[in-house]
């Protein structure tokens, strides 16, 4: 027996998560798994009925136990969602359920509803035992879902979520990208690391900077500044920022819906204006079709280079401001300062 085939010991699993068995004579029995409190997962593996298996996490268990024992890895996003990226929600823009990757570089798995087999061959020293689940390592698997996205967009995006959560760093993932000049989709990853930045708060809030980049023409934004006074006050944070003419891109999400959040925006634009910025709102809508924020950014541009009064805010912080829009910053946070200092984030 060679010493990849040797079943490692794969650890605890997550509370709450339940890995699938195989029927044996201990139980379940094959007759217990034809009744009504057994589910299967896959072809001969079984859960109790009562594991909720619309899960995220619970689905990832249940196509790990496909994994042959050293052989592969859980990768893409549902290796990412394992490592703590709680943007990786495991469906698409559809709201269905996308495939779990899996990288193996023989093809001992048999095809199967809600698995995605990958014969790339990812070397050992890019797989982890993770809490009983082997997934490929953060710049891997950021590295293969931005290599197989729809585009060079849809790749920043991944890249950006996976540095919300401090997974990997733009720096790293140019190391890492470095080192796979053959690799399938390569020049896609790369392009959509240009694109990327470590201090976007959500998806949509990706790709709304990079309408505003992109189809708008404009220079890439900064993402969520702090913006303050003369004086040393936080003014707010913004979503997009162009530091130069003080346009300011406030992404309208379905968070902004109640009276209060709502009351609460337009509370903010009108102090934004007051120190000479110029808000504008962009809707889900517009990052369907962005004719429609095309002309009203047009107007706001219009709009902020008319302003006659001088701009009475600074992107200067104060000494006590703790700055946390980078990864190596937010890595060096302590718990009690990451719970304080990051609770403002949009969360999934």
């Amino acid at each position: 027996m060679q010493e990849d085939d040797v079943e490692p010991n794969r650890g605890r699993m997550r509370p709450g998560l339940v890995l699938p068995v195989r029927t044996s004579p201990d139980g379940p029995t094959k007759k217990q798994v034809r009744g009504p409190g057994f589910r299967r997962t896959s072809r001969g593996f079984y859960v109790p009925a009562w594991v909720d298996a619309e899960n995220v996490e619970q689905r990832i268990a249940e196509a790990s136990v496909l994994v042959p024992a050293a052989k592969g890895a859980i990768s893409g996003w549902a290796a990412l969602r394992w490592w703590g990226g709680s943007w990786f929600s495991g469906t698409d823009g559809r709201g269905e359920r996308l495939p779990i990757p899996i990288v193996i570089s023989t093809f001992d798995i048999r095809p199967q509803a809600g698995i995605r087999i990958s014969g790339e061959a990812c070397p050992p020293k890019h797989r982890r035992w993770l809490d009983a689940v082997p997934v490929t390592d953060p710049c891997w698997s950021v590295s293969f879902e931005m290599r197989y996205a729809r585009d060079e967009r849809a790749a920043a995006v991944v890249l950006d979520m996976a540095c919300y959560d401090d997974l990997v760093s733009l720096a790293e993932m140019e190391d890492f990208l470095a080192t796979q000049n053959s690799w399938t989709g390569i020049p896609q990853a790369r392009a959509g690391l240009r694109l990327a930045v470590e201090n976007s708060w959500s998806p949509w809030e990706s790709k709304a900077r990079l309408m505003w980049q992109l189809d708008a023409g404009l220079p890439q934004p900064l993402c969520n500044p702090p913006i303050f006074t003369s004086a040393g006050k936080h003014l707010g944070t913004p979503d997009l920022l162009d530091p130069d003419s003080g346009l300011l891109g406030q992404y309208d999400s379905s968070l902004h819906v109640t009276t209060g959040a709502r009351t609460r925006d337009i509370d903010r634009d009108a102090l934004f204006r007051a120190h000479g910025l110029e808000p504008v709102i962009i809707t889900s809508a517009d990052v369907v079709d962005p004719a429609r924020f095309l002309a009203r950014v047009r107007q706001a541009r219009e709009r902020a280079a008319a302003n006659p009064r001088p701009p009475t805010w600074t992107l200067e912080p104060p000494p006590w401001w703790i700055s946390t829009r980078t990864v190596e910053q937010r890595r060096a946070l302590t718990e009690s300062q990451r719970a304080r200092l990051l609770r403002y984030r949009n969360r999934a």
